[in-house]
């Protein structure tokens, strides 16, 4: 039975970073790294030297994740490390965002981390662990970013039960929850053509860091991280 990593988001963002740093740390046969982007997963070969598995999937499509569930099937192998990375952000006014965002955030940030969680605890064994993206948007409702903050507390609110009724299983379960980390979030959260609603960014963290400190303090088996 072959050992391996699993990352959504792999693509780019914390969830690339996740792959570089894991990759030196935790021994594997495979990373399973899952995205919409193929060529960028198929490129993360080149940066480390574990065997990269690509997995092209939209998460955000809660049929799409059973080409997972199957894979999982057919291969049976023991997952040592599920890393749910996916997940985006849209800024705006409530009224003037679209329903289809508005769910979609839903779907990608909240739905997709439950398939995932779910498909793959039947592969995890005791030592195993998850890590939970959030946000530190989870502690707080906010204005103008009201959704995405809503499933980030979703997140961890999941994150802190899980690891709870995990621990007959010794699975590790940690929500991490940063401040404004540097990524291509931004690229899609901010529309350059209207006003803008988030008017400061007061610390723009750096994602290698954010990412270090969370692979920290997922071995030190902490339940959530802020930075």
């Amino acid at each position: 039975m072959k050992d391996i990593i699993v990352v959504t988001g792999a693509s780019s963002g914390m969830g690339k970073e996740f792959v570089l740093q894991i990759s030196k740390k935790e021994k594997a046969d495979e990373i399973w790294v899952i995205a919409r982007r193929k060529d960028r997963l198929e490129a993360l070969s080149d940066l480390v030297n574990v065997k990269i598995v690509p997995v092209e999937i939209d998460l955000s499509n809660g049929e799409n994740i059973t080409a997972y569930r199957d894979k999982l099937l057919e291969e049976k192998p023991n997952i040592k490390i599920l890393a749910n990375c996916s997940g985006y952000g849209k800024f705006g006014h409530y009224e003037t965002l679209s329903t289809e965002t508005q769910i979609n955030m839903v779907d990608l940030n909240c739905k997709a981390i439950m398939y995932m969680t779910d498909y793959s605890l039947p592969y995890m064994r005791e030592g195993s662990k998850i890590m939970n993206i959030a946000s530190c948007a989870a502690f707080q409702p906010i204005p103008y970013i009201n959704v995405y903050a809503a499933t980030k507390a979703f997140v961890l609110s999941y994150s802190r039960a899980l690891n709870a009724e995990l621990k007959y299983r010794k699975i590790h379960v940690l929500a991490v929850c940063p401040y404004w980390t540097k990524t291509e979030f931004f690229d899609r959260a901010v529309d350059k053509t209207a006003k803008t609603v988030v008017i400061k960014y007061d610390v723009m963290y750096d994602a290698t860091k954010v990412v270090k400190k969370a692979i920290k303090d997922l071995y030190n088996d902490k339940k959530d991280m802020s930075v």
